[in-house]
């Protein structure tokens, strides 16, 4: 998923009224470069700017994925994963059982790394996520393929309790083919908070001062229901990605819209994903809302082709549904039983 330069929140129209989309703000950084103040070493390390690197694709894999397999220790983060790999043989049920147990929903409440003192006792909202929406019995997340246009998915979508859509992703002009509605809205921030391995804290010049900049929106718009995921919540979810991928991947965070699609199966009961497996209208247009293509199909960076792997393995409708519609169906989490 692409990063978004601006986040602004918009009302969102949903049956008549007039209702604030849910934010919730995912820490994985697009910036050049930063410092990480590593509490257990107690030592700043300078982390490289990824665009300074060239781009060497091999023949064996697809262009890009080279680049999150090679098997460095150590991502760009500075960070070391919990597990280095190793099966693609476990059952549905073993996987979702993995996911409920290994990455719960997280959100950085008041207190947490950077997050303390009374400038910020107003930023942070009263009630857990799970508290202000409810019970959802069915969800939809919609990615901002390109592949949607043409797909005449909207009035599917709409039927969903909840929808899901990532950054800045407009329903604009678009709503025939993915809906009108918006009740979360999962954005990229330009900075990563902490890391949560050791208790790490990530600092350094961001593209934006983004702890401003958030209090500042908090300030303007104290209504509007805005949460930070936990930086524990997409490691977490990289380990699980990693122990069910035999290859060795570079630890670099997962994409936000696996992101969202784990963060719906802990809301939800049920969740359609649409078009994060690519339909028979898969195209080279990244984003249905922007004209110009860009590289963007296997993921140069995030684990995108393990990501979609593991999600064919936990879909629990046909091929058809994939191939026609471009439509995966999980089970919520809540739903499953397990050892």
């Amino acid at each position: 998923m692409k990063s978004s330069s601006h986040s602004h929140a918009v009302p969102s129209t949903m049956q008549g009224r007039l209702q604030w989309q849910y934010f919730l703000l995912t820490v994985v950084f697009t910036a050049t470069s930063y410092t990480l103040f590593n509490f257990c070493t107690g030592e700043f390390e300078d982390l490289p700017d990824r665009r300074a690197r060239g781009s060497r694709q091999e023949d064996v894999l697809p262009a890009g994925i080279p680049e999150v397999v090679r098997g460095k220790p150590r991502g760009w983060f500075g960070v070391r994963p919990r597990v280095r790999g190793r099966s693609g043989e476990r059952t549905q049920k073993e996987i979702m059982c993995a996911l409920k147990k290994q990455v719960p929903l997280s959100v950085v409440k008041l207190g947490d790394g950077p997050f303390s003192g009374e400038e910020w006792e107003r930023s942070f909202p009263s009630k857990s996520l799970e508290e202000s929406l409810g019970p959802l019995r069915s969800c939809a997340v919609v990615t901002s393929a390109g592949a949607l246009l043409n797909s005449g998915l909207g009035p599917e979508i709409d039927s969903h309790d909840a929808v899901l859509r990532f950054n800045s992703a407009t329903t604009d002009g678009y709503s025939v083919d993915v809906g009108n509605k918006t009740t979360l809205r999962l954005v990229n921030s330009k900075l990563l908070v902490m890391a949560d391995r050791c208790r790490p804290a990530w600092y350094k010049k961001p593209d934006f001062d983004f702890f401003k900049a958030y209090q500042k929106y908090r300030q303007l718009h104290p209504d509007q229901p805005f949460y930070i995921l936990s930086p524990s919540y997409h490691w977490n979810l990289w380990d699980l990605i990693q122990d069910n991928t035999v290859l060795n991947l570079v630890f670099n965070p997962p994409s936000t819209g696996m992101q969202g699609i784990a963060l719906m199966m802990n809301l939800c009961e049920k969740v359609n994903v649409y078009e994060f497996l690519p339909s028979h209208r898969k195209t080279s247009l990244c984003h249905y809302y922007e004209k110009h293509k860009a590289y963007c199909m296997y993921g140069g960076y995030h684990p995108l082709t393990f990501e979609k792997s593991l999600i064919k393995r936990l879909n629990q409708g046909t091929s058809d549904d994939v191939l026609t519609l471009g439509r995966v169906t999980l089970s919520g989490l809540s739903q499953i039983t397990c050892p």
